[in-house]
């Protein structure tokens, strides 16, 4: 019986590196280190006559639950490119990008969220493969108790509190970072 043994390139183990101050992925003999980053999410408040496009997930996590349409960065993509890909991926949605609204910080995740102040360029929209279908919604009529993810509220609420300002700041988490808009 011969002895498996992985190829170098493939032994890891996390260490502190010279010079570092945390634990990293480093290669055992070469010393190499595999840095553990973020994953980036893009996506979008995109509305098409003060109605806000939603879409309901065919995918876990949350699957059967509403959200913006949103996914992760590729590789070599622009984030305001990403958040227009998304949006024809999950609702056959064209959009034009008007601002950043927000930066949001979802630590428990290792995330950041960059969502986008859009305009839809029709409302003919329709539900791509990672979506059960698709709406476009009035404020008071947002399916509030079935929407997918804490920053889905923050994104509704930071985009009601911008929608008729030509210029702001992008917006961050909220202080109490729950998600929930008071009175719902």
């Amino acid at each position: 019986m011969t002895e498996h043994k992985e190829p170098p390139h493939k032994r890891f183990a996390r260490s502190i590196p010279a010079g570092d101050d945390r634990e990293r992925l480093v290669c055992q003999d070469c010393g190499f280190v595999n840095y553990e980053n973020p994953k980036i999410v893009v996506g979008s408040v995109a509305v098409w006559q003060d109605r806000i496009l939603l879409c309901k997930r065919a995918i876990p996590p949350r699957e059967g639950f509403w959200t913006l349409p949103a996914g992760y960065l590729e590789l070599q993509e622009a984030t305001a490119e990403g958040a227009l890909r998304e949006a024809w991926e999950e609702a056959r949605a064209r959009l034009e990008i008007d601002q950043l609204l927000a930066v949001y910080s979802i630590q428990r995740l290792s995330q950041i969220q960059l969502i986008y102040r859009a305009r839809l360029l029709s409302g003919e929209v329709e539900a791509g493969p990672e979506s059960q279908e698709v709406g476009l919604f009035a404020w008071e009529d947002i399916p509030w108790e079935d929407i997918a993810f804490p920053s889905v509220h923050w994104a509704l609420a930071d985009y009601r509190a911008t929608r008729d300002q030509a210029v702001f700041a992008p917006r961050m988490n909220p202080p109490d970072e729950t998600g929930r808009i008071q009175g719902l």
